[in-house]
């Protein structure tokens, strides 16, 4: 005998995303069959339910919905399979039941600014009704409290034992919205109006044979009785948007709290397991995590899933709990599968507590035509889009795979953040790129707000540029767009570019943009080889930043430079100094007057230490600067004469860490003697003053060459390696470098570093 329809409005008050709110909302929906199911959603997803129930749609998704003249402004509702809304979507469908969403619609949240407004200003203090509960319950942790009451209770088959939960949850909840009114969630009040009107509504076409899920909060407020008109007065002079709604895939860690979800919970994978999981649930889990820790090559046998089965009950039984909880399982882990370690138990936590798992929607759901083509362009490069971190290679002298880089490249001039660039393992050659990409559900929203651009990710990327250059402000943003669109392959936006670049160039007077802006433009011009673009048309608008940087720096690098100012001026020498010897190959000249430039830096009192220190040591390494020479100036510089600080500012320049320094004083004893001679006498009070100059200088060298070093200064003057191995050289090698044997093999070296 099929059991009675319901005789009154069916309350499901719910925990959104709880496993046990949905299978007691799937067992209340079986007892009572309801004609008409009514969800707290917003109403505009109404025409997206049919969705719901084709094959192509897997939670966890999401409804979006955007105004449709400002994509930006956006809202999400996401749904696992899970969620208790979800359980009652497709039982409604499976059994051929009206299912209507009943929650304030969007037009009017997002007119209102979204969650947050309608009075819930940011100093507001917002109840947390199962926090209230938990402690009232004696619990510290409101999840653990929710597991004992909801999640590990059992759903019987008799009607009053499957209501029983929502009848004590909503008194529960009705005691709190006596003490607290609204809790400081204001904007509910307009909710709850609206939600009251909707079942007007269903009551008038289906009587009281209907149910309604929402959140348990606001079941109080919809058994309240209240007038149509004062409903009407909360609701009334509401903003309104036009908005366009979709589905779109959502991940389980995007559910969690952490990840910033307004309702989110601490652990959807585990509460994926408790909601998928019949029997043994405990069995069940600590079997999976068996199995990642032996994907990650640590022992872990059957009898290690035995002995945590037990120890969980154990602990679960010694604190009173009807079953082991999530904090039970871990504890059990840690000390049986992880020998007491955290390092394994976060991975865990990572995997499976939380998750990546990515839902799916169907190609039905309604998208905008940009979404629609970088659809097209994943399937056809076999790019899926995936929850986790995953890095890609890429080979650049293969057609799939520079269409792979062009496509992500376009994506991030247009704000879409899929891919990131990182460094390549396989080698530094420039047909080599790396990213690490990661798929999220707000891209879903960066691809809408996009889709103003254009139909296409080619069309939508290269109006984006245009625009782009026609409202930047400074050279170096015109420059670096000039090199996102040889990435990116944007030949038609390029004549656009070229002549905002040049525009700004001829007006900008400020050497420091000048120098900031060349680097990226030099880069620009050697992805013509790799990609097949045309990059020639940058030449001349480089050639010409490059002269102008070579007149008007020098000047530029005055004594009136602060410590600051002189630490960023010598950061835009090293930039111009690698762009011009990209340069170079097409203007030789270029790369005299720019070592004439160096020299004038190097040899001028007036400029600052750090920048002479830096200029000397670039005219060394490319062996424009004699060792008598460079051991002059750094004599000078050392000299008493100099001021401690100016000489501890010329060393950092000269012998950075990160330029390789540590090396060279290891290898030039003269030059190592001159900087142990300065700074034994350096008076004491001026020691004090220089100390951190010369520990960021130092301390950024090797541990092996700050060892090395060491040991030379302790061995005192003429105890060099170099010294020493000068008189006692092995066979083969001579003291000294031989010019014309080393330049023999400088092209094989070369072949070797650009494969």
């Amino acid at each position: 005998m099929s059991p009675s329809p319901v005789k009154g409005p069916l309350l499901l008050g719910v925990r959104h995303h709880g496993p046990g709110s949905a299978r007691a909302v799937r067992a209340a929906l079986q007892a009572a069959r309801p004609e008409a199911v009514l969800i707290e959603g917003p109403p505009e997803g109404d025409a997206l339910l049919a969705l719901a129930a084709e094959e192509g749609m897997r939670p966890p998704v999401a409804l979006l919905a955007h105004a449709a003249d400002d994509p930006g402004r956006a809202a999400f509702w996401p749904l696992a399979g899970f969620s208790p809304e979800w359980v009652a979507i497709r039982w409604a469908q499976e059994h051929d039941v009206p299912v209507r969403f009943i929650d304030l619609p969007a037009a009017h949240s997002l007119a209102a600014g979204g969650e947050g407004q309608e009075g819930d200003g940011p100093d507001a203090v917002r109840l947390d009704p199962l926090a209230v509960l938990a402690e009232t319950a004696g619990y510290d942790d409101p999840e653990r409290w929710w597991e004992d009451v909801v999640e590990h209770r059992g759903a019987g088959g008799v009607r009053e034992d499957v209501l029983g939960a929502f009848e004590a949850l909503g008194e529960a909840m009705g005691a709190l919205r006596e003490a607290y009114g609204d809790g400081g969630h204001q904007r509910d009040l307009v909710r709850e109006a609206y939600m009251r009107q909707r079942m007007r509504a269903a009551r008038r076409e289906f009587g009281d044979a209907y149910a309604v899920v929402c959140g348990a909060w606001h079941v109080p407020a919809l058994r309240a009785r209240t007038t149509v008109a004062a409903d009407k007065a909360l609701l009334s002079g509401l903003p309104k948007v036009k908005v366009e709604t979709t589905w779109v895939p959502w991940t389980h860690r995007r559910l969690a709290r952490a990840g910033g979800y307004g309702a989110g919970i601490t652990s959807p994978g585990w509460y994926a397991h408790l909601f998928s999981a019949r029997d043994r649930p405990v069995e069940r889990w600590l079997t999976k995590v068996a199995g990642l820790l032996r994907e990650e090559d640590r022992q872990v046998s059957s009898a290690h899933v035995i002995e945590a089965v037990r120890l969980a009950q154990t602990l679960a039984a010694m604190r009173g709990r009807p079953l082991p909880g999530l904090t039970e399982t871990l504890e059990a882990v840690r000390a049986v599968m992880c020998d007491g370690s955290d390092i394994p138990l976060a991975l865990i936590e990572d995997r499976l507590v939380v998750g990546d798992v990515l839902g799916e929607v169907p190609d039905g759901a309604p998208v905008v035509p940009l979404q629609r083509d970088l659809t097209r362009q994943q399937r056809t490069l076999r790019l899926k889009a995936e929850a986790q971190d995953r890095e890609l290679e890429l080979d650049l002298r293969k057609d799939t795979d520079t269409a792979k880089s062009l496509l992500l490249h376009r994506l991030r001039l247009l704000g879409v953040g899929w891919g990131t660039p990182a460094a390549s393992r396989a080698g530094t050659g420039t047909f080599r790129e790396t990213w690490r990409l990661r798929w999220e559900p707000e891209l879903s929203v960066r691809i809408a707000e996009a889709g103003i651009w254009g139909t296409t990710v080619l069309g939508a990327a290269t109006a984006k540029a245009e625009a782009d250059a026609a409202g930047a402000e400074e050279l170096g943003e015109v420059t670096a767009l000039a090199e996102q669109c040889l990435l990116a392959g944007l030949a038609q936006a390029l004549p656009a570019v070229l002549q905002a670049l040049a525009d700004r160039a001829a007006l900008d007077t400020d050497v420091a943009r000048l120098a900031k802006a060349l680097p990226a433009l030099a880069r620009s011009l050697r992805y013509g080889d790799v990609r097949g673009t045309d990059a020639t048309a940058l030449g001349a608008v480089a050639a010409g930043l490059a002269e102008r940087i070579c007149v008007a720096l020098p000047s530029a690098c005055t004594a009136g430079l602060d410590a600051d100012a002189a630490a960023e001026m010598r950061g835009h020498v090293d930039g111009v100094h690698g762009a011009i010897g990209l340069l170079a190959d097409a203007d030789e000249g270029l790369r005299e007057r720019w070592s004439a430039v160096l020299a004038t830096l190097a040899g001028r009192d007036t400029v600052p230490g750090l920048i002479r220190g830096r200029a000397a040591r670039l005219l060394l390494d490319d062996g424009r600067l004699p060792a008598e020479e460079t051991a002059r100036l750094m004599g000078l510089a050392l000299s008493p004469a100099s001021s401690p600080s100016d000489a501890a500012g010329w060393i950092e320049g000269f012998a950075g860490g990160s330029s390789g320094g540590g090396t060279l004083l290891v290898h030039d004893d003269r030059l190592l003697g001159l900087i142990d001679t300065w700074l034994v006498g350096v008076p004491e009070r001026a020691f004090t003053d220089v100390l951190p100059l010369l520990r960021r200088t130092f301390g950024a060298y090797e541990p092996g060459v700050k060892r090395t070093l060491g040991e030379l200064v302790r061995r005192g003057p003429g105890g060099s390696a170099a010294a020493a191995s000068a008189s006692s050289a092995p066979e083969g090698f001579a003291p000294e470098l031989d010019p014309v044997r080393a330049d023999a093999v400088v092209g094989l070296v070369r072949m070797l570093l650009a494969g």
